[in-house]
C-alpha cells in the first residue's frame, strides 16, 4: 500500500508540474477590451485589487469599470488628472492634477480639491506610512497627503522629473527621474533623499518601474534608447540591459509569475522574465494596441490591464484645453472617441 500511495503521490506532483509548466509556457494575449465612448486625453490606469476596480482618469472625469467581469461602473464627475490612487482603509480616491481630486469610492462622488505645488504626474499610496503621494515634474518633487482628511503632510525635495514609482513596504520608495535617467532612493521614515543610481549610458529615460520585493531587483523601463535596465535595490549595480518596445510610460512586477513587464505606445507590451536573481531574459513581445503606454497589475488573475484610446473616423482635431487645472491636467486633447481598456493575460 506505502509504495501504491508513493505511485500516486509521484503521478499527482507531476500532474501539478505539468499544469505549472503547461501556464508558463502559454503567451500572453488581449483577453478582453472594454471601449466607451468620451472625450479627452487619457495617462494612467489603476488597478484597485482590494475593491476589484479599474480607475481611469480621462479629460475632466474618471471612469471606473470592474476588475473581473470588465463591465463600466460608473463616473466619478469632475474628477480628472493623471492617474488614481485608493486608501482602502478611509475609502478615499484622488486624482493627481495641479488641484488633487479627492473623492469617496463608494458613492463615487468629488469630496474636495487639494491644492499642491509643482507639475503633479504619477500618484501612488505608500504602505508603510499609509500616505499619498504626488509625483511631480518640477519642485516640489514629492507631495505628502494625508488619505483621511487631505491635507499635505509635507514634501520631499528629490530633483528632476518624477515618474513612476514602486514601494518595498519597509520604508524604502524608488521613483524614476526621468531627465536624469537615474531611480531616486527615498527613506520615507525620515522622508529624505538616501541616494540616486544611475542607470548608465544605455539607458534612456525611465518612465515605467518595476520592484521585486524579495530579491530587492529594479526594472527601469526606459524610452529612446528603448531598454529595460534591471538593477540590483540595494547598491544600484546594473546587472543587465534589455530591448523592449518603443513608448514606454508604464511598468510593474508579478511576484507571483516572476515576471516584469513594460506596456509601449507603439502597441507592444514586453514581457521579462526573471529565472534567478542574476538571470533575465524578454519573454515576449505581445501585439496590444496603438498607444497602450501606461499598465496596472491584477494581482488576483495575473492579467495586466492597459489602456488607450481611438479617435472617430473623420473627428476634428481637439482644441486646445483653455480652462484645464494647472499641473498638467489632461483636458481635451484626446478629442473624441473609445476609451480602451484592455485586460492581458494567459
Amino acid at each position: 500500500m506505502k509504495t501504491l500511495f508513493c505511485l500516486f503521490s509521484l503521478a499527482g506532483l507531476g500532474l501539478v508540474a505539468g499544469n505549472v509548466s503547461a501556464q508558463t509556457d502559454t503567451p500572453y494575449k488581449v483577453l478582453d477590451t472594454a471601449q466607451l465612448m468620451g472625450n479627452g486625453g487619457i495617462d494612467y490606469v489603476y488597478a484597485d485589487n482590494d475593491a476589484r476596480r479599474v480607475y481611469v482618469p480621462r479629460g475632466g472625469n474618471t471612469f471606473v469599470f470592474d476588475l473581473d467581469s470588465h463591465k463600466y461602473i460608473g463616473t466619478v464627475t469632475n474628477v480628472g488628472g493623471h492617474g488614481v490612487a485608493i486608501d482602502t482603509a478611509t475609502h478615499h480616491g484622488f486624482a493627481s492634477a495641479g488641484k488633487v481630486a479627492m473623492f469617496d469610492t463608494g458613492t463615487m462622488e468629488k469630496i474636495k480639491d487639494i491644492d499642491v505645488q509643482g507639475r503633479p504626474d504619477g500618484i501612488l499610496r505608500e504602505p508603510l506610512t499609509g500616505k499619498i503621494l504626488i509625483f511631480s515634474h518640477q519642485a516640489p518633487s514629492i507631495t505628502v497627503i494625508d488619505p483621511a482628511d487631505g491635507t499635505v503632510s509635507g514634501t520631499i525635495d528629490v530633483g528632476g522629473a518624477m515618474e513612476q514609482a514602486q514601494s518595498d513596504g519597509q520604508g524604502k520608495l524608488y521613483v524614476d527621474v526621468e531627465d536624469e535617467k537615474k531611480i531616486a532612493v527615498v527613506d520615507m521614515k525620515t522622508m529624505k533623499v538616501i541616494t540616486k543610481y544611475d542607470l548608465g549610458d544605455s539607458a534612456g529615460g525611465p518612465g515605467g518601474l518595476g520592484l521585486d520585493v524579495k530579491n530587492h531587483i529594479l526594472f527601469a523601463m526606459c524610452a529612446r534608447p528603448n531598454v529595460c535596465v534591471v538593477v540590483n535595490a540595494d547598491d544600484g549595480k546594473v546587472l543587465t540591459t534589455l530591448p523592449i518596445g518603443n513608448g514606454t510610460d508604464g511598468g510593474g512586477f508579478n511576484p507571483n509569475t516572476m515576471e516584469a513587464f513594460s506596456s509601449q505606445r507603439d502597441g507592444t507590451l514586453t514581457i521579462i522574465k526573471e529565472s534567478s536573481p542574476t538571470s533575465f531574459a524578454v519573454e515576449q513581445n505581445v501585439q496590444t494596441k496603438a498607444g497602450c503606454k501606461t499598465s496596472s497589475l491584477d494581482t488576483k488573475n495575473n492579467n495586466i490591464v492597459l489602456i488607450c484610446t481611438e479617435r472617430m473616423p473623420n473627428a476634428p482635431a481637439p482644441a486646445p484645453a483653455t480652462n484645464a487645472p494647472p499641473g498638467g491636467a489632461r483636458g481635451q486633447r484626446g478629442g473624441p472617441g473609445n476609451l480602451d481598456v484592455l485586460w492581458v493575460g494567459r
